[in-house]
């Protein structure tokens, strides 16, 4: 009998192998979600600590992984962040530095001629869409793109919304800047886009599968979900908090990531499923305020840039952590490398490294600096940027430990910030700690060198002196 049974297991096995039924390695994938929220500041979530905004479902499923309370977007605005996390390059290898052109507010303020910007990211800078699609993944944008015209030529099977627009023209119908989005009653942008992200999951269930989850909220123009909103006017203020109509924008895009979980419920597909939830920059200084950090997007000030995220896998990462390492929306490409095995390509450029060590066995990621470099202006500023005209002057910061140095290219001014004592960076210790900001600046000087680094350096003959 013994060698009957053992025959019988080899003949199946071999008729296995014949007729194609052996299980394929794609099916040994998890699948992948990607959660990039726009212009969703740091303290904007419940389980960053907001009091105000309400997330319950984003709270609950941050509470299944690692919070990361030190993470950072590459850059402080859109586009030029989403280039960086597509690619996993920094703004200097791509080019990309913010929305639009460079010369960015009035030509009279600028005193230096700004280096002239990339508005969407060239195609010879390889995606990791495009290596997923590559390798057995089906793959899916959702949402604001923002980097090319076309997400189904970077990479994607399935482009529900996403083109080079960087916001809707309303989150009711018509919706206009939204490709492919009919309107449907009086549908909110964000529901309909949720509906249908549901509807590829929901067909899609026989090989893995990524999904690039990118809704165009929370991003201006802030339109209320009008059935939430009578709560959020009664409510009190928190922190510097108090917008209600954001926070009902706030409330509906948690309520669809719910729906999102949901459906990975009910299809049995949540503990095959690995979850990233960042936000591509800080929040937006006259909308939200980030308390204690200073600033918003636009800004080099942690407000600016330092960003919420959580990492989830069922099984492989242990639930309630909290991480204080440093880290940069540059590290999900390699992570997600060494998540499905795919090997780096020759001659491609990564400036982050995988979380997947940090994530799944408790190891400590080696210290590193993070760099940011802008030689741009930015238009907008406030009590809390460096000048009430921009939000940021062309420069450059790096981060290393516990502190910061930025350094401003108009007149080298510098400014060093310990951020475990200051995370307000209200107190520049340029002056005091003369040897930690030449430490800093070598390193930052070093790292422009390697990755040639624009510096604006012409001067403006249209400009106008004027005290800032």
């Amino acid at each position: 009998m013994k060698k009957e049974l053992t025959l019988y297991c080899f003949l199946l096995f071999i008729s296995l192998q014949v007729f194609g039924y052996q299980k394929t390695e794609t099916n040994d994938l998890p699948n992948i979600i990607l959660i990039n929220v726009d212009d969703m500041g740091w303290r904007d979530t419940g389980f960053m600590g907001s009091q105000f905004y309400e997330t319950p479902n984003l709270d609950l499923l941050a509470s299944k992984g690692m919070i990361f309370n030190q993470a950072y977007a590459a850059a402080a605005n859109c586009a030029p962040s989403r280039a960086c996390m597509m690619s996993g390059e920094n703004t200097p290898r791509h080019g990309v530095y913010t929305v639009g052109t460079s010369e960015r507010g009035r030509t009279e303020n600028r005193k230096l001629v700004p280096i002239v910007n990339k508005e969407t990211i060239a195609d010879h800078h390889l995606l990791f869409p495009e290596l997923l699609q590559q390798n057995g993944y089906i793959t899916c944008h959702s949402g604001k793109w923002h980097i090319s015209q076309d997400p189904l030529t970077r990479g994607f099977n399935v482009n529900i919304g996403g083109s080079d627009a960087g916001n809707p023209g309303s989150y009711y119908p018509p919706y206009r800047n939204v490709p492919g989005i009919q309107a449907e009653n009086d549908a909110y942008l964000t529901d309909l886009v949720m509906d249908k992200t549901l509807d590829f999951i929901a067909n899609n269930q026989r090989q893995p599968f990524f999904l690039n989850y990118s809704p165009y909220a929370v991003h201006t123009p802030i339109q209320p979900v009008t059935s939430l909103l009578d709560k959020y006017l009664v409510k009190s203020p928190s922190n510097g908090q108090s917008n209600a109509k954001y926070a009902t924008m706030v409330e509906n895009l948690d309520r669809n990531i719910g729906r999102l979980i949901d459906l990975l419920h009910e299809k049995d597909m949540f503990g095959n499923t690995f979850i990233f939830f960042i936000t591509d920059n800080g929040g937006l200084y006259k909308v939200t305020k980030q308390r204690p950090l200073r600033a918003g997007k636009g800004s080099y000030y942690e407000g600016g840039i330092r960003v919420p995220a959580f990492a989830v896998w069922p099984g492989r990462i242990r639930p309630d952590q909290v991480s204080e390492i440093p880290i940069t929306n540059l590290d999900i490409f390699p992570t997600l490398l060494e998540l499905t095995g795919i090997k780096q390509p020759e001659n491609k450029n990564l400036d982050g490294l995988s979380l997947l060590p940090l994530l799944t066995e408790d190891k400590n990621l080696p210290k590193r600096p993070l760099f940011w470099h802008f030689p741009i202006y930015l238009e907008g500023g406030n009590g809390e940027s460096q000048d009430p005209v921009f939000r940021t002057r062309p420069g450059s910061a790096v981060r290393y430990g516990d502190w910061k140095l930025i350094q401003y290219f108009e007149n080298n001014a510098k400014e060093l910030y310990n951020l475990k004592e200051d995370i307000s960076e209200s107190n520049n210790l340029v002056n005091k700690n003369t040897h930690k900001a030449e430490e800093l600046l070598s390193l930052l000087e070093n790292w422009r060198e390697k990755t040639n680094a624009p510096i604006p350096e012409t001067l403006n003959p249209l400009f106008q002196v004027t005290s800032h």
